[in-house]
């Protein structure tokens, strides 16, 4: 409570604690006063116009022995549950105007939340879980593409899951991380207490465990392999709900990160077929998917309820780009041509409004965060941090300095509108260039790579470049941008380090997925399966010097497959969309390569040999790593599998 400068001090504050407490405060100030009877009600009732009396007595008995907070009635932080979707737009939403997506659970959230209706996010999924959790650009965390060592979320940047944990938050992540793989990247390093995710951007990627489908897949669960029985989104939200219930009275950060409806589209028939008989609808299976998550948040909202928790939970719904699947725009620059992207250009991975506008809700009935009413201000992820950081009081960190900014009066209705400008970009390549698919907001203006310039009050769909109607706006918004590359792009030349010889990851595995390359990557199993060539180098740092054992694969360990050698295909999945995997494509290899730091050595690989190793003394620090084979019909691509151990 705060009664500096308050000549009447309001007791509504006993309210926080409950009647118990403002009950013994007044049993123990006033003489004759006892027990719980009617008559003692009727007494205190008497007394609580009496604020200067009643508050003297109270701060004299704050001092008694005996008089405390009843344990279960202090005054606690709100839980918060962050859901993020992979790949739903705007548009994939019944409540957003949709006329065949059935989401009534997501509707009745729409209903009961604020919503940020000109909410924008990265156009791919790193990029935006990067700046979401930290509250900076995306560009500054280092996490600006999706493969390539390039989804890495930068050593030094600090998470929502640490600013929470660091101030009494359990927390724990559920479904996808894709900002790393390997410490000091992994969310258990990031501040997560619990973790149960698959690796890489999407289940069946590279990093993930081999041959995942969605169904009865394989897990890591706080880094252990776990196998999992069920579909994946039903999985995520399982652990989602043992968490909750598991933690008791400490308030709790879930992030509960899906990667439905990302591709593959994989999905139990009974969501898809109701979909597939309507030709307007691009992919079935898309839609199925959001069907089975809008199924889980429906399981999620009644838990919520039913753990009285309700009232005390700030839940946020969000997606992490534009619709991958919902619309035909011909091209993901395109303007719509079938299905549903609400009226905008563009889908994920473009610089137009429908690669980069999602759903933001925000719900928490006893915050005052509810009751179903848009807010059409221009916002972004990056403002979600700072906002939870000034909605609750929390202890900020000094190194944080957040590009975003607090959208606490915007959403508690006392303020003006916000002038400013944003800037939203898909670089998806190994250094970062200037104005690349890149689009600057302010207010309803949009300057797309620098050149296009539209105005949604009137264009919606940004047909009209009206650049040269408007070259004033035109610089105002150039100079934005001007502004902001030279803050953000002093970082560029930073590597996000792998580091070996920790005691935190004692086995180091590296998959192409995270190679640095300007060629193609092998990010996936199928792609792993039919031998893609794939070229490049990893940033490590070892924390220590001495001797390493590094191995080379062509498989990951848990298949234990001779590197020369061939796999089966994995069958399909009756009833479902998942169809039988491609056959493992056996390769003519011969030899072994390896370069780390000042190392390089050559060694055989014979037809049993499921790894070639080698030992190498390495100094403390960073350095690339490159491991390839070779062999006939001048054979040349990158071990997609290393396994490095300190001896």
């Amino acid at each position: 409570m705060n009664i500096s400068g308050d000549p009447k001090p309001d007791l509504r504050f006993l309210n926080i604690a409950g009647e118990q407490y403002f009950q013994c405060l007044i049993l123990l100030a006033v003489p004759g006063v006892e027990g719980t009877s009617p008559p003692q009600r009727s007494r205190i009732k008497i007394l609580k116009p009496m604020r200067k009396t009643a508050f003297s007595l109270i701060i004299l008995t704050l001092l008694l022995p005996g008089c405390t907070f009843p344990e279960s009635r202090k005054p606690s932080q709100p839980n918060i549950i962050l859901v993020i979707t992979d790949d739903q737009g705007y548009g994939d939403l019944s409540c957003h105007g949709n006329p065949w997506i059935a989401t009534p659970n997501l509707d009745r959230l729409h209903q009961q939340s604020i919503r940020l209706t000109d909410f924008h996010v990265s156009p791919t999924c790193a990029p935006t879980r990067a700046a979401l959790l930290t509250g900076h650009y995306t560009n500054r965390t280092g996490a600006w593409h999706t493969i390539g060592g390039r989804s890495l979320l930068r050593e030094s940047e600090i998470t929502m899951a640490d600013i929470l944990s660091s101030n009494g938050y359990r927390t724990g992540i559920f479904g996808k991380w894709h900002l790393g793989d390997n410490y000091p990247f992994r969310p258990q390093d990031r501040g997560f207490q619990e973790v149960l995710i698959h690796k890489g951007g999407g289940v069946g990627q590279a990093p993930d465990y081999m041959d995942n489908n969605y169904f009865d897949d394989t897990y890591f669960h706080n880094g252990i392999a776990e196998r999992h029985s069920g579909y994946c989104t039903d999985i995520w939200f399982d652990g989602a709900l043992d968490f909750i219930k598991s933690s008791g009275d400490k308030p709790f950060f879930c992030y509960l990160s899906t990667n439905a409806p990302h591709s593959p589209y994989f999905v139990d028939d009974r969501y898809a077929d109701p979909y597939r008989s309507n030709p307007d609808i691009p992919s079935p299976e898309f839609y199925g998917m959001i069907a089975n998550f809008d199924e889980n948040l429906g399981r999620l909202l009644a838990a919520v309820r039913d753990l009285g928790i309700e009232d005390n939970t700030i839940l946020v719904f969000m997606t992490d780009n534009g619709t991958s699947s919902g619309a035909d725009t011909g091209g993901q620059d395109g303007f719509i041509e079938s299905g549903y992207n609400a009226g905008m250009r563009g889908k994920k991975g473009s610089m137009y409004e429908g690669g980069h506008r999602v759903p933001c809700f925000i719900r928490w009935p006893g915050g005052s965060l509810a009751g179903g009413f848009d807010i059409d201000e221009l916002t972004s992820h990056i403002d979600l941090l700072p906002t939870l950081v000034d909605l609750l009081g929390l202890e900020d960190l000094p190194e944080t300095n957040f590009d975003g900014t607090s959208l606490k009066p915007l959403l508690l209705g006392d303020t003006p509108r916000l002038e400013r400008a944003i800037v939203t970009d898909s670089q998806r390549i190994q250094y970062p260039e200037k104005w690349r698919r890149s689009a600057v907001m302010r207010g309803k203006w949009r300057l797309i790579n620098g050149k296009e310039l539209y105005n949604l009050s009137d264009d919606p769909e940004q047909r009209q470049d009206v650049a040269e109607k408007y070259p004033e706006k035109t610089s105002e918004l150039r100079l934005s941008y001007e502004k902001w590359w030279d803050d953000i792009s002093p970082v560029f030349d930073e590597y996000p380090r792998i580091i070996i010889g920790s005691e935190k990851e004692k086995t180091t595995v590296l998959s192409s997925h995270d190679l640095h390359t300007d060629g193609p990557v092998a990010w996936n199993h199928r792609q792993v399966r039919s031998g893609q060539v794939s070229n490049g180098w990893w940033a490590m740092r070892a924390a220590a010097a001495g001797k390493y054992r590094i191995s080379l694969r062509r498989w990951p360990m848990e298949a234990e497959i001779p590197i020369r050698s061939g796999m089966d295909p994995e069958p399909g999945i009756i009833k479902t969309s998942v169809p039988a995997s491609v056959e493992g494509k056996a390769l003519p290899i011969r030899r072994g390569h390896l370069q780390a730091g000042n190392f390089s050595g050559v060694k055989d690989v014979g037809s049993s040999d499921t790894e070639v190793s080698f030992t190498v003394e390495l100094p403390e620090g960073n350095f690339r790593l490159q491991a390839w084979f070779s062999g006939e019909e001048d054979l040349n691509l990158c071990a997609y599998y290393v396994c490095v151990e300190k001896m």
